[in-house]
């Protein structure tokens, strides 16, 4: 029997549409023959089950041959083979309405090209000049047949010889393609499509070192694994054989902390295992470590829209033949088993967290460290598995002990809650730089939390939000007596004199730090607490550090550090600062205030005299130049004043020591400030 005739397409223009939409995508090819080379001996093997075949099943390995000399490159599959009939109908006969409509839908998604209208096969005229399907059919009495066809609609059946069942795909390799003959490329293209297949497939012979280089034996290199761990049941696994799996899957990676099996029948299909990484403080490195495969054949490792976001962070494989090879965004958006699924694995990782967490506590905090960036991600981004978190999402406090969040509360609830009955929690993210701090809100019996991950700024603003009554602080953003506030604030004692001898002496002499601004403040904090804290703005800090992950919030980010410089008027030090300023100042400061005084006094008068006005009454050009000359004067005075007081504290080694001290304890005083700080230190206990 000998045929010719044209493809049944309603466009003659189906080739170039393939070739030139498809090629981005150019070596699924592969995966697509093997795979229905793997079908093709699947369904063999049932016949033979259930009896409609009665040969011998024999050595059903897929085998993979390349020939750089003639330029082809086949695979060989020992299954149900096709009649003539059934080229005609599968092969001849394809799925396709019109180029325009083809083109217009899928022109943005080559693997909506394959799986939409069957081109599983035809994605082999991608990289082909030529492609022959040589085949005998299972099936008694049939007659081997020889099919080939040149990349366009004309093709050739007829009939050849083949002494066995079974089909071989054998691909021309066009000029453009031919790294598809070189034997290193097919190799990486069957590890990342095929390592997992169920039959197994053969390519070359493995090899050994002999004679000073490495030659072929006759045993076949079989590429794949047909039982990877995740179709067997796990009664059958031990601990060491999911470790292993992990390391055949990532061998550069750390061991796993745990792993979850996915077992689903019903209401879809979902086999798989998820292995929680030991997770490094960065996000975007571990994504996309999931495999996604269908009856193990490999799909993608971009697995969003299947999972959950923050489930992009574990490693592992999941296997669904109820997501198609060839999976497409707008399919995933849309398809409800694939929301059932993502749905689903939300829920068993929060099984798992839970189950370990309620039955081998220590063993749970001892990873915590590890799980905390998975764990903040998944319950920031999904309110379910927030949900379900919240009961066994730890804090960790600055003495390394663990709390889940209820027990947090109980321990913090009765010491910080302040006069108005809001609960504060304190934290620090630098157990170095924040020391001082730290130790000042322990000394006051309060707890502090060590919150310095990358997602714990935001984990704070949910938590806040969630949590009633309750606010995150951290620890150097304000003494522990203004944090909470047990009672009223100490009155500061001071008069608006001191107020500005003390701010001009102590802002002059503070060292310029980048772009950080100082304000100089008052707080009556009682003679044992610090006589200069530096604190920071809690709001304004956060914006900071969320801007660095959040790109709208930019601006924050653009805006200087801003920060107080407390004085604590009870101190003695502050006190004696004071005292020695208006002993050392006050014969050139005094005649210098009564002016200020005295002008002062002018300016108020001369605002009492505009106030008094009528609406829409104007100041006279003799009143309004008054006013400058007044304002002019007041400035002059006080810029002669800040003058003597900024020359005093200049030659004051207690201001220094006392500013120095202060950013120190911040982790602020570095460079030549700091040399100096010490050789002043030293000056001084000598």
């Amino acid at each position: 029997m000998s045929k010719q005739g044209n493809i049944g397409v309603t466009s003659e223009n189906i080739f170039p549409i393939i070739k030139k939409f498809l090629y981005s995508d150019h070596e699924i090819f592969l995966r697509e023959i093997v795979s229905n080379a793997v079908d093709a001996t699947q369904k063999l093997k049932t016949l033979s089950s259930v009896g409609e075949y009665k040969g011998e099943l024999g050595d059903q390995t897929i085998r993979i041959k390349i020939d750089e000399k003639d330029g082809t490159l086949t695979v060989s599959d020992r299954g149900i083979g096709m009649t003539a009939e059934e080229i005609d109908k599968y092969i001849n006969q394809i799925a396709f309405s019109g180029a325009e409509e083809f083109v217009e839908k899928y022109k943005n998604d080559a693997a909506s090209i394959i799986g939409h209208f069957g081109l599983g096969f035809y994605s082999t005229f991608m990289v082909s000049r030529k492609v022959e399907i040589v085949t005998r059919s299972c099936k008694e009495g049939a007659v081997p047949m020889r099919w080939s066809c040149e990349g366009n609609p004309e093709y050739v059946l007829e009939e050849t010889e083949k002494a066995d069942i079974g089909t071989d795909i054998i691909l021309h390799i066009d000029d453009e393609n031919k790294d598809f003959l070189n034997k290193d490329r097919i190799s990486g293209l069957l590890k990342k499509y095929c390592r997992f297949l169920p039959i197994a497939i053969a390519f070359g012979k493995k090899q050994e070192w002999k004679d000073g280089k490495y030659a072929d034996t006759e045993e076949d290199n079989i590429i794949n694994d047909t039982k990877p761990a995740w179709v067997r049941k796990p009664s059958e696994l031990t601990d060491e054989d999911y470790k292993k799996f992990y390391r055949e899957l990532y061998p550069m990676s750390d061991e796993p902390l745990f792993w979850i099996h996915l077992n689903v029948d019903y209401p879809f299909n979902l086999t798989g295992i998820l292995y929680f990484p030991r997770v490094k403080n960065s996000i975007d490195l571990n994504r996309n470590k999931i495999q996604l495969y269908s009856n193990q054949v490999f799909v993608t490792d971009s697995v969003e829209g299947i999972v959950p976001e923050f489930l992009t962070l574990l490693h592992g494989v999941l296997d669904s033949p109820d997501i198609p090879l060839n999976v497409s965004r707008s399919y995933l958006q849309s398809d409800s088993n694939v929301k059932k699924i993502s749905n689903h694995i939300t829920k068993k990782v929060a099984d798992r967290l839970e189950e370990i967490f309620k039955n081998d506590r220590p063993q749970f905090e001892e990873k915590w460290d590890n799980l905390k960036l998975f764990i903040q991600y998944g319950m920031l981004s999904e309110e379910k598995f927030y949900e379900r978190a919240v009961k066994f999402a730890l804090f960790k406090d600055t003495d390394c002990k663990y709390y889940t969040f209820d027990e947090y509360r109980t321990l913090i609830k009765d010491n910080q809650t302040d006069k108005d009955g809001q609960l504060y929690y304190l934290y620090t993210n630098s157990l170095e730089e924040q020391y001082s701090y730290i130790q000042a809100a322990k000394d006051k019996g309060y707890s502090v939390l060590l919150m310095d991950g990358q997602l714990d700024v935001h984990t704070v603003g949910q938590l806040e939000q969630k949590f009633e009554k309750s606010h995150f602080v951290r620890v150097d953003s304000d003494t522990p007596e203004n944090i909470i506030r047990k009672s009223d604030a100490g009155k500061v004692e001071l008069s608006d004199d001191q107020r500005q001898a003390l701010q001009e002496m102590f802002k002059s002499q503070t060292p310029a730090v980048g772009k950080a601004e100082f304000y100089v403040t008052f707080e009556a904090l009682g003679e044992n607490t610090n006589p200069v804290m530096l604190t920071q703005s809690e709001y304004m800090r956060r914006m900071r550090e969320m801007s660095a992950m959040q790109p709208g919030m930019s601006f924050y980010g653009e805006m200087p550090d801003s920060y107080n410089i407390v004085l604590n008027t009870d101190h003695v030090l502050i006190k004696k600062v004071l005292a020695d300023q208006e002993t050392a100042c006050a014969a050139e400061i005094a005649p210098i205030a009564a002016d200020i005084k005295g002008w002062e006094a002018r300016q108020a008068d001369l605002r009492e005299i505009q106030n008094a006005k009528k609406d829409g009454e104007e100041s006279s050009a003799e009143e309004k130049e008054d006013m400058e000359n007044t304002n002019s004067r007041l400035d002059e005075l006080k810029n002669q004043r800040n003058a003597i007081l900024s020359q005093y504290a200049a030659g004051n080694t207690m201001v220094h020591e006392l500013i120095d001290l202060a950013l120190l304890g911040n982790g602020m005083l570095k460079g030549e400030p700091l040399s100096r700080f010490i050789r002043r230190s030293i000056q001084m206990i000598g």
